[in-house]
C-alpha cells in the first residue's frame, strides 16, 4: 500500500464521526421528503439539547477514564426540585437550588472515585439509583405538571417553548454556552490539561503535582451541572417533570455521542466538537427513521452498529 494511500485511510479514520454525519445528510437530502423544512431543524436543536449538554460533562469525565451513568436520574432531581419549589421561592430560586444540589451530589461522586479510589462506574451506578428515588420521593411518585404550578409554571413552560426571532429554539442558546465554555476549558485552559493528564497517567500526575482528586470532584460536580440544567430544560419543554422518566436512558446517548466523537474510554483526550457531532448523528438516526415511518428499534440497532464501529476506530488508532 503506497503512503499516499495510507495517509488517506488514516484521514478517514480520524474524521470518520464527521464523514458518517455528512453521508447521514446527503442521503437524507436525496431520499426524505422535506428533510430541510425549518421545523425538522427546530426539532433537532430541542431534542438534542439533553444529549449535548450531558455530553459535554461527559467528555470531560471520560477524558479522565472515568464514566458518569447517573446523569438521567441528575436531570430528573434537578427537574422536580425546580418544578416542586418555584411557585413558593421563584424559579430561579428553585433553578438555583436543584443545580446546587446536583454538583453537590457529582462533588460526592467525584470525592468517592477521587479520594477514596472507588470505581467510578459503581459509584454512579448506586448514584443513578439513589438520585432517582430521591426524585421520585421529591415528587410523591406523580408527574408534576407546569400547568398546576400557577404563574410560575405558566412562565417556565413559555420559556421551554420559546423561539428567540420567532424562528430559532431557545435551547440553542445552553447548547452554544456549553460546548464554547467546554472547548476552551479542554483547548486553552491549564485545567483542562491536567484533566486530561489525569485520564492519561494518574500516577504520574500526582507525582507532576497535579491534584488529581480535585480535578476528579471538578469533572464529576460539572457533569452533573451539566445534567442538572439539562433536566431542567427538558422539563420546562414538555412542561412537566417526571420523577420516574425524566431523563430515562440520557446517559447511553451522551456516551454514545462521546465515544462517536472521538474521546477514547481510556481517557487521555477530550474530543469536545466530535461530541457535538456524534450527538447529532444520535439524533440523525432518530430524524432518519421517523421521518421514513422505520420503527424505532431499527434505530436503535443502528444506534448500536455505530457505536461498535467507532470503537473499533478508536482501536485502529490506538496502534
Amino acid at each position: 500500500m503506497t503512503r499516499t494511500k495510507q495517509d488517506t485511510i488514516q484521514i478517514l479514520k480520524k474524521y470518520s464521526a464527521l464523514v458518517m454525519l455528512l453521508v447521514f445528510i446527503v442521503l437524507n437530502s436525496l431520499f426524505t421528503p422535506n428533510f430541510f423544512q425549518l421545523g425538522n431543524l427546530n426539532n433537532v436543536i430541542t431534542q438534542i439539547c439533553p444529549t449535548i449538554l450531558c455530553g459535554m460533562g461527559m467528555t470531560l469525565v471520560i477524558s479522565t477514564g472515568g464514566i458518569d451513568i447517573s446523569v438521567g436520574s441528575v436531570m430528573a432531581l434537578a427537574g422536580v426540585m425546580t418544578a416542586k419549589y418555584m411557585s413558593q421561592i421563584g424559579i430561579f430560586p428553585a433553578i438555583v437550588l436543584g443545580v446546587l444540589a446536583s454538583v453537590a451530589l457529582g462533588c460526592v461522586v467525584g470525592f468517592f472515585v477521587g479520594v477514596l479510589r472507588l470505581q467510578a462506574m459503581v459509584i454512579t451506578l448506586g448514584m443513578m439509583l439513589g438520585v432517582r428515588g430521591i426524585a421520585q420521593v421529591l415528587c410523591n411518585g406523580r408527574d408534576i405538571y407546569f400547568n398546576t404550578l400557577g404563574d410560575a409554571g405558566a412562565k417556565l413552560a413559555a420559556f421551554g417553548i420559546y423561539k428567540i426571532g420567532g424562528v430559532i429554539p431557545v435551547q440553542i442558546i445552553p447548547i452554544v454556552v456549553a460546548v464554547a465554555a467546554v472547548w476552551i476549558l479542554a483547548e486553552k485552559m491549564v485545567l483542562g490539561r491536567q484533566i486530561q493528564a489525569v485520564g492519561d497517567n494518574i500516577r504520574s500526575s500526582m507525582l507532576s503535582g497535579i491534584h488529581t482528586a480535585g480535578v476528579m470532584m471538578f469533572v464529576y460536580g460539572f457533569s452533573a451541572f451539566c445534567a442538572a440544567f439539562a433536566g431542567i430544560f427538558q422539563s420546562a419543554r414538555v412542561c412537566v417533570a417526571a420523577g420516574s422518566s425524566l431523563g430515562q436512558l440520557a446517559e447511553l446517548d451522551a456516551i454514545a455521542a462521546v465515544v462517536i466523537g472521538g474521546t477514547p474510554m481510556s481517557g487521555g483526550k477530550a474530543r469536545v466538537l466530535g461530541t457535538v457531532i456524534g450527538a447529532l448523528i444520535m439524533q440523525m438516526i432518530t430524524l432518519t427513521c421517523v421521518m421514513n415511518n422505520i420503527p424505532d428499534p431499527y434505530a436503535q440497532v443502528f444506534k448500536a452498529l455505530i457505536i461498535v464501529f467507532a470503537v473499533y476506530i478508536q482501536r485502529e488508532q490506538a496502534k
